[in-house]
């Protein structure tokens, strides 16, 4: 108050006081919020240099949200690809199964008695050599060396037209020319030869054939490799493995496998298998997002937009039964054939090529995972360089600042004192009194 006179001493120490309070309070403020900078008043600098580290900090902290989502998605979908997985080799296992099962009586034969012992003994040869020797085309009826041919295996051309015999197995055949010098020795090395049937003659001189799928076998005559000629051979009467004896005409003899029933009941625990696959895939989903289905996820790195952008976007892979290639089992031409070991062996293949396609898939996903991970590591040790950074322009030095506050309080004890020696001074004069 300006009505009141102060002495100057007093008035200097009352000063003192009021900048030592000042002082302790401000160091007050720092112990208590842990920063020398509070305000732009403090350091106008340091204070908007501090706030801009922070937002940005906390911009790539709602990042991190984003990445650990992002994570989460991929992870789920690499968790799918090896359930599918584990579903593909169950399927392959169905099928190297069924594959097992390959018993005899499943592929179809047919066989045809070619020499007698009469023949045997006017040759001089064994009965197996002596229809070995045979040949295939020439007159009906043989004499006695078994040279002029088979009797009712196949006979004389009826026009001197250069012939075939095919031999099919299922949609694949093989054909077969014959001319009067072709032995039935010739003729087991073709079919030999041609990897569909196998054919042998055994030591009763019976020829046999017997396909190595289980799939239709088939025997038939044609004139120059074109269908099946209606007078290229007199008629044969061949035995089925299966079927009992038919006569080989032009339109030709067929003998069916018999079906394994084994293999029928692996058909639908084969088909279930495969109907999960895709099922399996539709639930591989996170936050909404599902890369086994073709979704597609984008994962932002940083905050900026623009060119300056920085992010990653990771394309789905619809995963089904279908896309991987793998055929349904059934009686259908696009169906896999459990009776026919050509169709499993196909299906084995293709299982192996999805078992391909899955790893490859897996492959990507776990380089898209790696480089998220990078990122969000990086962005963990960003953030906290940022932050690091703002406190080091604002935050205090705790001990310092309570050394501060006790030398403050030291100080403030001696003014109080030199206050009271000053007004003690001032009081002198009522001792006159």
């Amino acid at each position: 108050m300006s009505e009141i006179s102060l002495s100057k001493a007093v008035r200097s120490n009352l000063l003192s006081l009021q900048n030592t309070a000042e002082l302790m309070g401000k160091t007050q403020e720092r112990l208590s919020s842990g920063k020398r900078v509070n305000s732009a008043l403090d350091n106008p600098t340091n204070f908007f240099t501090a706030a801009s580290l922070n937002a940005r900090a906390g911009d790539l902290n709602n990042l991190m949200d984003s990445m650990s989502n992002g994570i989460k998605t991929i992870e789920e979908a690499d968790n799918g690809i090896k359930a599918i997985t584990k579903l593909v080799e169950s399927a392959q296992s169905t099928v190297r199964q069924a594959l097992g099962d390959a018993a005899t009586e499943t592929k179809p034969q047919l066989n045809k008695t070619l020499a007698t012992a009469g023949e045997s003994d006017a040759t001089g040869k064994s009965v197996r050599e002596t229809a070995l020797d045979k040949t295939i085309a020439g007159t009906a009826a043989p004499s006695a060396s078994g040279s002029d041919g088979i009797a009712g295996l196949m006979g004389a051309t009826t026009d001197g037209t250069a012939a075939a015999v095919r031999i099919s197995v299922g949609d694949t055949s093989h054909t077969f020319e014959v001319d009067g010098d072709t032995t039935v020795r010739d003729f087991v090395a073709s079919i030999n030869a041609s990897g569909l049937a196998t054919a042998s003659v055994d030591d009763a001189g019976k020829l046999l054939i017997s396909a190595n799928d289980s799939k239709t076998l088939k025997l038939d005559a044609t004139v120059d490799n074109s269908d099946p000629a209606s007078a290229a051979f007199t008629a044969m009467s061949v035995n089925t493995g299966n079927d009992g004896t038919t006569a080989l005409t032009a339109a030709g003899v067929a003998s069916d496998g018999v079906s394994s029933e084994v293999r029928t009941k692996l058909v639908s625990q084969f088909n279930e298998i495969r109907d999960q696959i895709g099922k399996l895939a539709q639930d591989a989903s996170f936050n909404g997002i599902n890369l086994l289905n073709g979704d597609k996820l984008k994962v932002a790195f940083n905050e900026k937009s623009g060119d300056a952008a920085a992010s990653l976007n990771i394309e789905g892979s619809k995963l089904d039964a279908e896309s991987l290639g793998i055929l349904a089992g059934g009686a259908q031409a696009t169906e896999i054939d459990f009776q026919s070991d050509g169709d499993l062996e196909n299906a084995a293949d293709s299982l192996g090529k999805a078992l391909v396609s899955l790893r490859s898939i897996a492959s990507n996903l776990g380089s898209n995972l790696s480089i998220v991970q990078t990122r969000q590591d990086f962005t963990k040790s960003t953030i906290n360089t940022l932050q690091t950074g703002a406190a080091n322009l604002t935050l205090a030095d705790t001990n310092e600042e309570a050394a501060n506050m006790l030398a403050l309080q030291t100080r403030q004890q001696l003014s109080s004192s030199a206050l009271s020696m000053a007004s003690q001074a001032d009081q002198a004069v009522l001792r006159l009194f």
